[in-house]
């Protein structure tokens, strides 16, 4: 794959940055490197087939001065995420970092060991128990904790302990209340396009080395493994609720809406030592991700992060948290959390501020200075979310995606648009001509804007493809955000070959056995190909066995809607009779009778989904 040096105007830039980051503060590496205690060698993992799902090893490369095609700040970043090993975070608190996008902590209790965030597969959770016991002793796992209900948190459960063990009672599983209901919304209802665009954000298709992936500010990348759920035996529900687990007290803070719609924070008051799940990490995170979510709340966060301070920090002599490296002593880490609070608190304030005054979401984006402290602060510095998108999350949250100016509310669609503005400027040769000059300026931006015209005017034209990979190339190497980077060399990579599709999946087998009927319901209604199935009138009751309940389900105007209630042959078309699993695996495709009674008629069945339209994991992005 073509692959192009950085341009003056990059190499530039990055002097600059040289000149103007406090690259002299050393800290983050002492604390990074403070209490290892050995790595993992080789450090890759491989699942039963003998195939690689992490290989830290591919980012040897992280090492020594930037190289011109990396931003100084996102190299600086990614040397420090790609520390690999077991580190002693306190006496009893260990964790291992480096052998996925998230870390996961062991603390030793009176008989075995309580795990933190089981990262995201099963195989490098089971590395990273295994590391740990070769230094720790062979210990059994005594309890789980999910700190929240992304999937980097507890997708490897089952490489660290077994659901038989959960259900007998032997390992005990805490989650804040709420985090299997939104664990499996947030990876199925729009699970196809978030994945997708999941593979651009993690650079997962992107080659490793100084002009490829180095990196997505929280972590490396995401390991590929095996990933499932198990739901908890112990809901937190509630701050202040304190619970004995294995001899050592511990201490609950609830944070729900904050980095996850189901968050906690906890203190071991014994180790006084403080988890703070994922809302204060060595990065600005993101308000908005861009492989697409629900807005995120940063005036609750700030809020959480506030109470945290006045519940803990006087208690505490380190923190760690689910990413990055911990923070020791009391007076670093009130700075640490006041300063990770003032963030999300002065980019909320400020965007409403702005807004107030007229301002547009990009135009908030353009306008926002963080204060010196805070750009000063590596821990505060744009490697996951940015500035630029989060104050855009922000207004969305608070105004949607219109701006109030009339000429945008009804704007054509990108391809129809872009094809009035290719003929308005005077043809794609012209275009491309106007944008190889931006490009020769260093304006990669407008370079960008014009080429994405061209493109989706005609997504064949060899001269705007390829100069428009070689801009978005550029703007990589520039970003300091390593999300940006990896969408801006995903874009590139896809316009110089072919669509790579989804690299990695979030909807596991064992966490769409999650879902419940309802869920399945919605699953399914999302899929139904509304102008195909106008004219349908379908009832259809599912009566589930296992769970003795039913549901009338009924197709209208091309609206699947559901009720829970006693199936009644006289007014459904057809009754089906089966189990929440089969019930899984028919929504999945298999409609073979195994396990499967329909009485009625049998055509309604096939009807049904006969008009159903899974998601596309391979829709494009950056041509129409």
């Amino acid at each position: 794959m073509k692959q192009n040096d950085a341009t003056g105007a990059i190499r530039q830039q990055h002097a600059g940055l040289l000149q103007s980051l406090p690259m002299h503060d050393r800290r983050d590496f002492d604390n990074a490197d403070r209490g290892f205690i050995a790595a993992l060698t080789p450090g890759l993992v491989r699942d039963d087939s003998g195939d690689v799902v992490w290989d830290g090893d591919a980012a040897a490369y992280l090492h020594g001065e930037a190289p011109d095609t990396v931003n100084p700040s996102l190299w600086r970043q990614s040397v420090l995420v790609a520390k690999q090993g077991l580190f002693e975070v306190v006496d009893g608190i260990y964790q291992v970092r480096g052998l996925d996008l998230s870390n996961v902590t062991f603390v030793e209790g009176d008989t075995g060991v309580i795990v933190i965030d089981p990262l995201i597969s099963a195989e490098t959770a089971a590395a990273a128990l295994g590391l740990y016991r070769e230094h720790r002793g062979a210990r059994p796992v005594v309890a789980v904790i999910f700190t929240h209900s992304h999937i980097d948190h507890f997708g490897g459960v089952l490489g660290i302990t077994t659901k038989e063990d959960v259900a007998s009672g032997k390992v005990q599983v805490i989650a804040p209340e709420g985090t299997v209901a939104e664990a499996v919304a947030e990876n199925v209802y729009a699970g196809t396009a978030m994945g997708r665009r999941a593979g651009y954000m993690y650079g997962a298709a992107l080659e490793r080395g100084p002009a490829g992936m180095v990196g997505a500010g929280l972590g490396l990348t995401t390991s590929t493994g095996h990933a499932a759920i198990i739901a908890p035996t112990l809901e937190i529900t509630t701050s202040g609720e304190r619970h004995t687990i294995d001899g050592l007290e511990v201490e609950f803070q609830m944070a729900p809406g904050t980095e996850a719609p189901a968050e906690m924070h906890f203190l071991f008051p014994g180790r006084r030592a403080l988890c703070m799940a994922e809302n204060a990490t060595h990065t600005l995170h993101n308000l908005l991700t861009l492989r697409g979510a629900l807005v995120r709340d940063p005036h609750s966060w700030s809020r959480y992060l506030s109470e945290a301070i006045e519940l803990f920090a006087d208690r505490t002599d380190v923190v760690f948290t689910s990413h990055h490296w911990p923070t020791w002593g009391a007076d670093e880490i009130r700075e640490f959390l006041e300063l990770q609070r003032d963030l999300y608190a002065y980019l909320h304030d400020q965007t409403l501020r702005m807004l107030n005054r007229g301002l547009t979401g990009a135009e908030i984006a353009e306008e926002m200075q963080l204060p010196p402290a805070l750009e000063n602060a590596w821990h505060a510095h744009g490697y996951y979310g940015s500035v630029s998108h989060n104050v855009k999350a922000i207004y969305q949250r608070y105004m949607g995606w219109f701006d109030g100016n009339p000429a945008r509310l009804w704007p054509h669609p990108p391809k129809p648009l872009a094809e009035r503005y290719v003929d308005a400027i005077g043809g794609l040769d012209r275009v491309v001509e106007l944008a190889q000059v931006a490009y020769d300026a260093g304006d990669f931006r407008w370079a960008a804007t014009l080429l994405d015209h061209a493109v989706f005017a005609d997504p064949d034209h060899g001269r705007a493809r390829a100069l428009y990979a070689d801009t978005l190339e550029q703007l990589a190497y520039g970003s300091e955000n390593g999300t940006w980077r990896n969408f801006y060399l995903s874009g590139a990579t896809e316009l110089r070959g072919d669509n790579f599709g989804t690299p990695t999946t979030t909807n596991a087998p064992e966490i769409l056995a999650q879902l419940t009927a309802p869920q399945l319901f919605d699953a399914i209604a999302i899929t139904v190909d509304g102008p195909r199935a106008w004219d349908l009138h379908l009832a259809l009751d599912i009566v589930l066995e296992d769970e003795q309940t039913s549901y009338r389900l009924t197709l209208r105007n091309g609206a699947l809607v559901y009720v829970e209630k006693a199936a009644d042959p006289n007014t459904a078309n057809a009754t089906l009779t089966l189990t929440r699993n089969r019930l899984l695996r028919l929504v999945g495709g298999d409609t073979s009778g195994n396990g499967l009674q329909v009485d009625g008629d049998q055509a309604v069945l096939s009807t049904l989904l006969s008009v159903l339209q899974p998601g596309d994991p391979a829709f494009n992005i950056v041509v129409p």
